[in-house]
């Protein structure tokens, strides 16, 4: 059992690996040094926060507190000495550590644009990554009138859409020629395009920026198609990039990120790394789920409950669920290749869906929109289950009957292994026993599995298994 952990990094993945160690039994000090000078936030709810619909209390992580467990906002980590198996603060003291774990998480990029110093950005041009974003792009968005967001990718989209939501003129400008070209296709990226205009989202497509001027009166982007917009804010919103420098120096194996093997090691046995820093099989992560079941199964590693226990990348499901958009994109649903590919488009109802079936599996689709069975869907996905016989009642999400129809949405036909929450893996049995153990609301069960705390995405999921359980109880005292 490893005695002294060093978590580098404070942010989703640094604190919950934490908070599993401190969850398991053994007599451990746990060191969390976190270059911010903020408790542990949730990254996924900070548009959430831009919208206005929730306070910054409302984005703390429950911590890890208790004996043994040191958590230090505010201390960034200068170096890492190997050979002494020492890290070395900014402001020079030495901490000693028989396994380190880096959990770094990533930097947002800043596009290498002629008015764009990295180091030196004007007020009014902001990226959106971190909490200290947030709060000076609510600084500065307080008493303007319009933004500008350059990326429009998932989290420029949930930008662009809280800054409408504020009441601002809004535009995305991407450079491709439809919005989150990773995930969906041109059919869904124009449907949701359309959803983003009637929320007061315009969306330039297909046009790159060439340079930026910035003063104290507003923000003028220039375009490759010889246009300039002007705005009192510019977003930034043009990706990450793992933060790697401490590893590098180290003398740890760098490609993208941090290489890790299935235990989650580096090239040293006693040095880990996890979350957005980290590259796993040649793949980084970059969302919440994936870092979360690093810290579970490192956790289990370091205490030695599990020396078995090794990190098996699930399928991965995209959510977008901002106030008037619910999106949901899996697997491989914009590329071509063998099997059924099948499309539904409602574009005045701002529905799209796309599924792509081989061998009786769903092996991705794309859901945008009002449809029930978002649910039936992401499972089919996740668990590699058989398609039913008549694909309709997935495309068009209504329930049509009868022999190899889809399975229903109600709770009550809803297997216990179905995993209901994919950010904390949170099955729809554990609810069900977090529920009869005394948690009778969506927050109380939420507070007991995890539920809903990452990216929201499966709270309605959640409320749904609630609401059912409580049907069903009064059902019973009746009789």
């Amino acid at each position: 059992m490893t005695a002294r952990v060093v978590i580098v990094g404070n942010g989703m993945a640094g604190a919950r690996l934490a908070a599993e160690l401190h969850a398991r039994e053994g007599d451990r000090k746990v060191t969390v040094l976190g270059a911010e000078p903020h408790r542990a936030y949730n990254r996924i709810m900070l548009s959430t926060l831009l919208a206005g619909r929730i306070a910054e209390p409302d984005v703390e992580l429950t911590e890890a507190a208790g004996h043994g467990i040191d958590m230090r906002p505010g201390v960034p980590v200068a170096a890492v000495d190997r050979s002494a198996r020492e890290v070395r603060t900014g402001d020079g003291e030495r901490i000693s550590y028989d396994h380190l774990v880096l959990a770094t998480g990533a930097r947002a990029v800043v596009p290498p644009l002629p008015g764009l110093d990295p180091t030196d950005l004007p007020r009014r041009v902001v990226p959106f990554r971190t909490l200290d974003d947030c709060r000076r792009i609510l600084a500065v968005a307080d008493g303007a009138r319009s933004a500008l967001v350059l990326g429009g990718g998932l989290l420029g989209l949930e930008a662009a859409r809280g800054l409408a939501t504020r009441g601002l003129a809004t535009t995305v400008v991407h450079h491709t020629g439809h919005l989150m070209e990773r995930q969906l296709d041109p059919g869904a990226s124009a449907v949701l395009a359309g959803t983003l205009a009637g929320l007061g989202v315009t969306i330039q497509l297909a046009v790159p920026a060439t340079g930026v001027v910035a003063d104290d009166t507003g923000v003028r982007l220039d375009l490759a198609d010889g246009r300039s917009l002007h705005a009192d804010l510019l977003v930034l919103s043009c990706g990450v990039r793992p933060d790697t420098a401490l590893a590098q120096a180290a003398g740890l194996t760098v490609r993208r990120g941090v290489v890790v093997d299935d235990r989650l090691r580096t090239n040293d046995r006693s040095v880990s790394a996890i979350g957005d820093c980290a590259e796993h099989d040649g793949t980084l992560t970059g969302l919440v789920a994936p870092a979360w079941a690093q810290a579970r199964v490192l956790a289990d590693v370091l205490t030695g409950t599990d020396p078995l226990a090794r990190y098996r990348p699930r399928p991965v499901v995209t959510r977008l669920k901002a106030a008037g958009i619910d999106l949901a994109a899996m697997g491989d649903a914009a590329g071509g290749g063998p099997g059924e590919e099948l499309t539904f488009a409602d574009p005045a109802r701002g529905t799209y869906a796309r599924l792509r079936i081989h061998d009786e599996r769903l092996i991705g689709a794309i859901l945008l929109g009002d449809n029930p069975a978002v649910g039936t869907v992401i499972q089919l996905f996740d668990r590699g289950h058989p398609v039913p016989t008549d694909r309709r009642a997935l495309l068009l999400g209504r329930a049509l009957g009868g022999a190899g129809a889809a399975p229903s949405a109600s709770p009550a036909l809803m297997p216990d292994a179905a995993v209901v929450c994919q950010c904390n893996t949170v099955t729809k049995g554990a609810l069900v026993r977090c529920w009869r153990s005394g948690a009778r609301t969506v927050d109380a069960v939420a507070a007991g599995t995890r539920a809903g705390t990452g990216c929201g995405g499966c709270r309605d999921a959640v409320g749904g298994i609630v609401d059912w359980l409580s049907e069903a109880e009064s059902v019973e005292v009746t009789r």
